[in-house]
């Protein structure tokens, strides 16, 4: 006798089938992790990076407290900023996040 669910097809699912699907799945899921969380933050390191290289003293920048200053002496691993006529404060260097938006036009124009 032929067994009914056999004929029509609906036999024993195919395990190769499912663990294709799994290994595509997880491949997905870290590619989406990949091109939207990885690689974006991989880009601002380097650009963090290369703004701390290429400080300068002079350079109005902006730190991650959100003072505003002016670099005045620049260390190994710090950086001090003139914040006031005669306040000065020392900073560590990933401190420092940004140039300051006026400071950044007058470096691209030249």
């Amino acid at each position: 006798m032929i067994d009914i669910a056999f004929a029509q097809g609906q036999g024993k699912p195919d395990p190769m089938g499912a663990i294709l699907f799994q290994i595509l799945f997880l491949v997905g899921i870290f590619a989406i992790f990949y091109f939207l969380i990885i690689r974006p933050q991989k880009k601002e390191r380097e650009r963090h990076r290369k703004l701390i290289e290429s400080l300068k003293k002079g350079d109005k920048v902006i730190t991650s407290a959100g003072i505003w200053g002016t670099v005045v002496e620049i260390g190994d691993r710090t950086v001090t900023l003139k914040v006031d006529a005669n306040t000065r404060i020392t900073f560590s260097k990933e401190a420092v996040v940004a140039l300051q938006p006026e400071h950044e036009k007058k470096e691209k124009e030249k």
